[in-house]
């Protein structure tokens, strides 16, 4: 069923739905309305029996009084008189007769009904007693089970009409249905298939508001995201060959200088340490980029996370990068809180973060901490300039750089760290400086 097409999936889903309820009609007909047929039965039988029994019956003529025998709805009738027997002749088997004597003159009540099988077929009838012309009287009235099979095939033979022109009638909505359903889908995924080929300008336009609609606007997100992950993509590899080549070139050619007896420093000793700052600044960014690519692959993976302090590791952060700028005065007010999370990550995010402050401090940095209802911050703070208006909404985008920006990296991999542990970073320009806040959720935070 799967494997078919979705139309005939709706078409046959409608059909059988359809026919199972007419069954369902049918079953109830069958199991439940034959009590009432039954009822229906006996009540006819006493609505005639009601009409033979008068003082008149006896002085009919026999036609009369066989054209009252045949009353309504093949209503036969039987009169028995005590020590007499039945007064007119009957078609029903003589013994069969006698019993219904029999429980005429034992009967007690008034009105009695009674359903009996004779050569395999069910009788029902009815035994009123009461008196004519003074005498006392029993009236049988009866009916064969023909009449109610009769009612019941009439009835189903008109259920099985109402069945197939159901079945019918409803076989254009749902052909009409599937089609409208199906359109939609049917385009969606032609333009699917035009993403997977990159093929991805043009826009998927579906004016609707139902689940349909909702999957159109998904998929339009994802061309969306898709489009600037291909544009993020090739700016990306456009400054990876900028930034690789350009400590290369520097390098090479003084690597060759150097070969030719030419020392643009002056000296070799000169030329050889530009050589080698730039081949430490090309191993920054190798290291950057593939540090980057890692954080992407941790985000498909299971987190490993540990408890450690956030105190001790600012602290250990910024001992080891205090020698970076001596003439800096770094000030710190830090709480003793506990963070479950990746401590390596978080070790080279806060390693960038105070990099970047390095970078652009005049004399100070501070480092604080501060909890809320909901979350626990870390601000670093320097004196430097301002943020360039033009670069605060891209800051931590990668390759992003500043008047003294070196690579463009170190803010996005802070920025990819802090959502891989639920929280967020962000840059505010301060009245006497530039301020970063680090953000984590309070439920990833344990208070020692």
């Amino acid at each position: 069923m799967k494997n078919k097409p979705l139309a005939i999936q709706i078409w046959t889903v409608f059909a059988g739905i359809t026919l199972l309820f007419s069954l369902l009609i049918a079953l109830f007909i069958f199991v439940t309305l034959r009590s009432f047929f039954m009822e229906e039965t006996y009540r006819i039988i006493e609505n005639a029996q009601m009409n033979q029994f008068t003082d008149d019956m006896l002085e009919q003529t026999p036609i009369e009084q066989d054209r009252s025998r045949q009353s309504i709805r093949s209503v036969n009738h039987l009169v028995f008189l005590p020590d007499v027997g039945v007064i007119d002749d009957s078609t029903l088997p003589p013994r069969f007769v006698k019993k219904l004597y029999k429980e005429a003159m034992q009967q007690q009540e008034t009105s009695k009904r009674y359903t009996k099988e004779i050569q395999g077929e069910r009788i029902y009838y009815v035994i009123r007693k009461g008196t004519i012309l003074g005498k006392e009287v029993a009236l049988v009235s009866y009916m064969w089970d023909s009449y109610l099979n009769d009612l019941v095939r009439t009835l189903f033979g008109r259920l099985v009409f109402v069945i197939v022109i159901a079945l019918l009638v409803i076989s254009f909505p749902a052909a009409w249905l599937a089609k409208y359903l199906t359109r939609p889908l049917r385009q969606m995924d032609e333009h699917v298939k035009r993403i997977a080929e990159k093929d991805w300008h043009e826009p998927l336009i579906q004016d609707r508001h139902d689940e349909i609609g909702g999957l159109a606007r998904s998929i339009e997100k994802m061309r969306m995201k898709l489009i600037q992950q291909d544009e993020a993509q090739k700016s990306m590899l456009q400054h990876i060959s900028h930034e690789l080549k350009t400590p290369v070139m520097v390098i090479r050619s003084y690597a060759e200088s150097i070969e030719d007896g030419v020392f643009p420093k002056g000296s070799l000793e000169g030329s050889v340490s530009v050589i080698k700052e730039e081949a430490v600044r090309l191993e920054k960014r190798i290291k950057d980029l593939l540090y980057l690519t890692k954080l992407d692959y941790y985000a498909t993976q299971k987190p490993k996370y540990e408890a450690f302090s956030v105190a001790s590791l600012l602290e250990e952060v910024i001992e080891r990068m205090k020698p970076h700028r001596p003439d800096l005065r770094i000030t710190t007010q830090l709480q003793n809180i506990t963070v479950v999370g990746d401590r390596e990550q978080w070790k080279i995010a806060f390693e960038n973060l105070v990099d970047n402050q390095m970078r652009y401090a005049h004399t100070h940095i501070q480092v604080r901490m501060e909890t809320t209802a909901n979350n626990v911050v870390v601000q670093f703070w320097n004196d430097g300039p301002p943020i360039e208006e033009h670069l605060r909404t891209h800051l931590f985008q990668t390759f992003q750089t500043g008047k003294k920006g070196k690579f463009g990296l170190g803010l996005a991999i802070v920025k990819r760290i802090a959502e891989l542990h639920n929280g967020n970073v962000r840059a505010v320009n301060e009245e006497k400086g530039v301020s970063f806040y680090v953000q984590l959720p309070i439920k990833q935070v344990r208070g020692d």
